[in-house]
C-alpha cells in the first residue's frame, strides 16, 4: 500500500467546510473542525483506511472515494486530537510514517485578471462553490497529489478570508483549487496556498 496523501486541517474555514459539505456522501462537516484526508494506492485499500480510522475514535467521514487506482477518505472531529489519532492509527497499522507520504508539487500557479463576462459564465457552470464574477481576478492552483488542493484552499480562506472560494477538486491525478476576488487578493490567496504547500513538502517524504 502506497499513501500518497496525509493532509491534515487544524481548523476548517466557512467557505470549504460549506465546499466539503455541498460534496459530501457522509457525515457534514461544519466550520472550526479539524479534518484529515489521506490518500491511498491502490484505490480499494481505503476499505481497511476507513475501517482503521474510524474504530479509533468519534471521528465521522464525509467522502470516501475508491477508484482502481485512488482511495481517498476524509474524516473530521471537533476534537483535534481524536483525528490526529486515528490518522496516525492508520500510519501505524501498515508501519509507516510521515516520511512516506508522497511530497506535494505544484504544476501550475497562475492569476488572471479583471475577468471577462463571458468566460465567467462558463467556468461557473461547473464549479460547487461561490460564483466568479465579471472583473474579479481568479487564482489558479494545480497540484499534485490531488488532495493537496483542500490544504491549499483550507490555509489561502484562513489567511485572506475575504477571497471567494470557487472550487476545489480532489478527485483524479491531479488537484485544482480556484479562488477570486480582487488582484491584490487573489495575490495574497496565491502565496498563502504555496505557502502551505511547500511547508507541507518540507515535512513528508524525508526517507533516508
Amino acid at each position: 500500500m502506497e499513501i500518497r496523501s496525509y493532509v491534515y486541517l487544524d481548523r476548517l474555514q466557512p467557505q470549504l467546510a460549506a465546499l466539503m459539505a455541498k460534496t459530501a456522501v457522509g457525515d457534514i462537516p461544519v466550520e472550526g473542525m479539524a479534518s484529515m484526508w489521506i490518500e491511498v494506492i491502490p484505490g480499494v485499500e481505503i476499505n481497511r483506511v476507513a475501517d482503521i480510522a474510524l474504530k479509533q475514535t468519534d471521528v465521522r467521514p464525509a467522502t470516501q472515494i475508491e477508484e482502481r487506482e485512488f482511495g481517498i477518505l476524509e474524516f473530521h472531529s471537533y476534537s483535534q486530537e481524536e483525528v490526529q489519532n486515528s490518522a496516525q492509527k492508520v500510519l501505524d497499522y501498515y508501519k509507516l510514517t510521515i516520511r512516506d507520504v508522497t511530497p506535494p508539487k505544484i504544476l501550475t500557479s497562475q492569476i488572471i485578471t479583471a475577468i471577462n463576462p463571458y468566460h465567467a459564465q462558463v467556468l461557473n457552470r461547473d464549479r460547487y462553490g461561490n460564483m466568479i464574477l465579471a472583473g474579479e481576478s481568479l487564482f489558479i492552483l494545480e497540484v499534485q497529489p490531488a488532495v493537496n488542493s483542500v490544504l491549499a484552499a483550507n490555509a489561502a480562506e484562513k489567511a485572506i478570508g475575504s477571497i471567494r472560494l470557487i472550487d476545489a477538486r480532489v478527485r483524479g491525478v491531479y488537484g485544482r483549487l480556484w479562488m477570486s476576488g480582487t488582484e491584490a487578493q487573489a495575490k495574497a490567496a496565491e502565496q498563502a496556498a504555496i505557502a502551505a504547500i511547500e511547508a507541507h513538502a518540507s515535512i513528508v517524504g524525508r526517507k533516508k
